[in-house]
């Protein structure tokens, strides 16, 4: 589900809308290979995804905010449609929207998310280490969700989905998206389109070499020629994530 604002947004900017965040040309992940990976639901519907960093906290995206007293965070997942035992159910405490967020823009699309309880870590519940290093191009990378499957159309997955894609140069990210792309910003996917995350997987991950490289944010349309998925650049807000995780 969509939150209101951005449903307004691509009303008024139909000539080219910004889409939150799913997964497209893909395939399922085998089962709890992604054990950071956190869906989230508001008032126990479908609405993005996270990553777990520390026992209470999780990594998402700004545009995903709503009340946290409506938010709970589903971990130890595969299939939404299954009792697996594995899961965990942690209402959320409080939301931490980065102060740079401007959601005209997707600049600085990054939120922490405290959890009332912490997560119990086991085989099926992990934290995914955040990086210190920023993207380089031609990384290869995953990325993964419970978005819609469907670039055209809404199909959204109940079995967790994984898609291999590398980090795309800051020129290509720039000419696909002239004067669109702030220095917290990257791209990664294919030019030649067919695959790429989009609405349903905002928030979620994106994991280079063991590590929380991207936040899934925002892009026009899914999985078109030339249009290639935008994340947020972890590594700008190392500072801000420990401050804000060592001080709440």
């Amino acid at each position: 589900m969509m939150p209101i604002w951005v449903l307004m947004f691509l009303a008024v900017a139909a000539a080219a809308p910004l889409d939150d965040d799913k997964i497209i040309g893909g395939y399922e992940c085998t089962p709890h290979s992604q054990p950071w990976q956190v869906y989230l639901t508001q008032n126990g519907d479908r609405w993005c995804g996270g990553s777990l960093i520390l026992p209470r906290w999780i990594i998402s995206a700004a545009h995903c905010y709503v009340p946290p007293e409506t938010m709970v965070a589903h971990l130890g997942e595969h299939d939404l449609n299954k009792k697996e035992t594995t899961e965990q159910h942690i209402q959320v405490e409080s939301i931490y929207m980065h102060h740079g967020y401007n959601e005209d823009t997707y600049d600085n699309d990054i939120m922490l998310v405290k959890l009332v309880e912490p997560a119990q870590y086991n085989q099926y519940v992990q934290p995914i280490p955040v990086a210190r290093s920023c993207p380089k191009a031609a990384t290869e990378c995953l990325v993964s969700g419970y978005g819609n499957l469907l670039a055209y159309g809404v199909k959204y997955a109940d079995q967790l989905q994984c898609l291999d894609l590398p980090i795309l140069s800051e020129s290509s990210c720039k000419a696909s998206y002239p004067k669109k792309i702030s220095e917290n910003m990257f791209c990664a996917g294919f030019l030649e389109g067919g695959k790429d995350s989009c609405q349903g997987d905002s928030g979620g991950p994106l994991i280079c070499n063991g590590e929380l490289y991207g936040v899934v944010s925002w892009g026009w349309y899914c999985a078109r020629k030339d249009l290639p998925g935008v994340y947020a650049k972890v590594c700008n807000y190392l500072d801000w994530i420990q401050d804000i995780t060592n001080n709440n």
